[in-house]
C-alpha cells in the first residue's frame, strides 16, 4: 500500500456522478441543488466522471465519450466554466464532503490539444500514425510513457487540479506505468498531501489478455504501491458468474477470502454492485428483497463503498456514455433510507483494521460474514435469494439486535434463524 494511505477511507462511501446525465441541464450548477440529498444518503466523497472537453474526431454517439479527453487542463464548456466547477467543489466542501475527478492518462481523443502540441508524446503504429492498442477503443489514441517529458506534463496537470479537488480516480491505471504513478503521487503531495488516489485496475482476464498481447498491464499488488484504493475487478468476473447463475455463492466468497489473505494488511478495494462500465445490479436482481440483501452485503464488505447515481432509485438501465441519457430519479422505488442506515452502521461499527472471513450456505444462497478486530465481532448474514432458513453461526447463544432494522435475532444451539432479511449484529 502507499505509505501514507488514510485508513479512514475504508469507512468511506463514494457517490459517482456523470454530469451530462445527472440533470436535464447537464451542468455543474444544476448539481448543487442535489447535494443535500446526496449527503443525506451517507456520502463522504463525490466522484465526477471526466469533466474535461470531449473530442470530436472519431467520437462515438451523438455527443462523444468523456473518456476521449481533448484537454487535460480545462473543463467541458457544455458543463459550465472553471469558476462554475470551483463553486460546485466549494458547495461540496461546505457540506462536509470531498470531491474527486476522473483522470484519463492512458489515452486522449485523436483531436486533443496534446496531440497537436506534442505529437512525440503518443504511441505510433507501424505506419507512423497515431493509434491505440485496444481495438474497441476506436475514439482514442494512446500516450507513450517512454517519453519522460510526458511524465512532467501529466504531473503538472495533476498538481494544478490537486489545488482544486481532493483526489483522483485514475482510468485504466493498470495500463500506465506504476513508476509514473509513484512519481506523480510524490509530486502532488507537495501541493496537496491529503490527496486521495483511486486506481481503476482492470478485470483479471483483461489484464492477462493485455500482457499476452504485449501490452503493459500492472498487476493489482503492484498498483497498490502508488494508490490508496483500487477496483475489485480482480474478482468481479467471479461475482458476475454468480449473478448469471453459472457458479455457486461459495466460489465468490472464496475469492473474498483469497483477497484478505493475499493483499497487504491495510489493503482497500472499492466495493460496488454496479458502476458506469458495468450493468445495473437491478438488471440482474429483480426482487427488491434480494436487492436489499445485496446492498447490505455491499456495505459490510471490507473496503470503500461505491454508489453509482441512480442506484438508490433502483435504476436498471445503464446510461449511455455517448449520448444524453438521463438517470431516472422517479422510478417509484427508493432505497435511500436503507443506504443512510447502512452508512451509519459502516461508520460506527465496521473498522478499518477488521479481519474478514466469509462462508456460504450454497443451498439457500446465504452469505455468512464476520469482521473481527479483537474488540467486537461483527456478523453479517445476507440471504441473496431472500430465503428463510436456519444458519449455523459460531457465536454465544442469546438475543441480539439486528442493527439494520432493530429487530431481535435469537441464537440457540449455535443456530440463527434468517427470515430472508439481511442481518448485521455485534457480539464479543
Amino acid at each position: 500500500m502507499a505509505v501514507n494511505t488514510d485508513q479512514n477511507l475504508q469507512k468511506s462511501v463514494i457517490y459517482s456522478i456523470y454530469v451530462r446525465n445527472h440533470t436535464k441541464e447537464g451542468t455543474f450548477n444544476a448539481i448543487i441543488p442535489d447535494l443535500d440529498r446526496i449527503k443525506a444518503l451517507g456520502t463522504d466523497i463525490i466522484w465526477f466522471m471526466p469533466i474535461h472537453p470531449i473530442g470530436v474526431k472519431g467520437k462515438k454517439g451523438s455527443l462523444g465519450c468523456p473518456y476521449a479527453n481533448r484537454d487535460y487542463r480545462t473543463v467541458n464548456p457544455e458543463y459550465g466554466t472553471m469558476e462554475d466547477f470551483k463553486n460546485l467543489v466549494n458547495e461540496i466542501h461546505i457540506r462536509g464532503m470531498k470531491c474527486m475527478i476522473d483522470v484519463v492518462y492512458n489515452h486522449t481523443s485523436p483531436d486533443s490539444l496534446l496531440s497537436k502540441q506534442h505529437p512525440e508524446f503518443f504511441y505510433k503504429k507501424s505506419d507512423g500514425n497515431f493509434g491505440n492498442k485496444i481495438g474497441d477503443w476506436s475514439d482514442v489514441i494512446d500516450l507513450d510513457y517512454s517519453n519522460k517529458e510526458l511524465w512532467d506534463y501529466q504531473t503538472e496537470s495533476l498538481k494544478m487540479w490537486a489545488q482544486i479537488v481532493d483526489g483522483f480516480r485514475c482510468d485504466v491505471a493498470s495500463f500506465v506505468p506504476v513508476e509514473f504513478w509513484q512519481k506523480a503521487r510524490k509530486e502532488v503531495a507537495k501541493v496537496n498531501p491529503d490527496c486521495i488516489w483511486l486506481a481503476e485496475t482492470v478485470h483479471a482476464g483483461f489484464g492477462a489478455f493485455a500482457r499476452h498481447s504485449g501490452i503493459y498491464s500492472a498487476r493489482d499488488y503492484e498498483v497498490y504501491s502508488a494508490f490508496d484504493m483500487e477496483y475489485e475487478y480482480d474478482i468481479r468476473e467471479v461475482f458476475d458468474k454468480y449473478l448469471n447463475g453459472k457458479i455457486e455463492l461459495s466460489h465468490y466468497l472464496d475469492m473474498l477470502n483469497f483477497q484478505e489473505c493475499t493483499y497487504p494488511e491495510n489493503y482497500n478495494k472499492m466495493r460496488f454492485l454496479e458502476n458506469h462500465d458495468q450493468p445495473r445490479i437491478c438488471s440482474f436482481v429483480k426482487n427488491e428483497s434480494d436487492l436489499v440483501n445485496y446492498t447490505a452485503m455491499l456495505y459490510f464488505l471490507k473496503g470503500t463503498t461505491l454508489i453509482y447515481a441512480g442506484q438508490e432509485f433502483e435504476n436498471d438501465h445503464l446510461p449511455s456514455l455517448f449520448d444524453k441519457d438521463l438517470i431516472n430519479f422517479d422510478t417509484g422505488k427508493d432505497i435511500s433510507p436503507l443506504l443512510s442506515k447502512l452508512y451509519k452502521i459502516k461508520k460506527t461499527y465496521l473498522d478499518s483494521d477488521d479481519c474478514f472471513t466469509a462462508e456460504a450456505d450454497d443451498e439457500n444462497d446465504v452469505a455468512i460474514m464476520q469482521r473481527d478486530n479483537n474488540s467486537k465481532r461483527k456478523i453479517g448474514v445476507f440471504s441473496l435469494k431472500s430465503k428463510s432458513c436456519d444458519v449455523n453461526i459460531d457465536i454465544p447463544d442469546g438475543d441480539y439486535e439486528n442493527l439494520i432494522d432493530g429487530s431481535t435475532v435469537k441464537v440457540q444451539n449455535k443456530k440463527l434463524h434468517c427470515s430472508g432479511k439481511p442481518i448485521i449484529l455485534l457480539t464479543t
